[in-house]
């Protein structure tokens, strides 16, 4: 494994846990912890655009254009990241089990469908 690799998996799984607690304290009532809950998820992706520059930086990569085409599948990502938590909202918050699970299973199959429309088929 490459030292930028390593970096960016560590800086990455670091950004996410600090994300994904923060989304946790904000959104469970139970918790308590709503504006620290912000603080962290904000830390988490203040934390993964350093890591995406500090990789690109590493790998002597430039950033990304900003295009119509890379804005798109920015969109397209928002969407079905969000069509995933609602299926698992659906499952864990609603308990509506079946259709949960249909909907978190469609969210991952446009996740999944990110890998073709970025990288191409050949």
């Amino acid at each position: 494994m490459k030292k930028s690799s390593f970096v960016a998996l560590i800086l990455g799984t670091v950004s996410g846990v600090l994300f994904a607690l923060g989304m946790c304290m904000a959104l469970l009532p139970e918790w308590e912890a709503f504006t620290e809950g912000i603080i962290f998820g904000a830390v988490g992706i203040v934390l993964s655009v350093v890591t995406a520059l500090i990789w690109c930086k590493m790998e002597n990569k430039k950033m990304p254009k900003m295009n119509g085409k890379n804005v798109l599948r920015i969109i397209y990502a928002i969407v079905a990241i969000l069509v995933l938590g609602v299926g698992m909202c659906m499952c864990l918050v609603w308990e509506q089990i079946i259709w949960g699970t249909l909907v978190g299973l469609l969210g991952i199959i446009m996740l999944i469908a990110l890998i073709p429309m970025i990288k191409g088929i050949k």
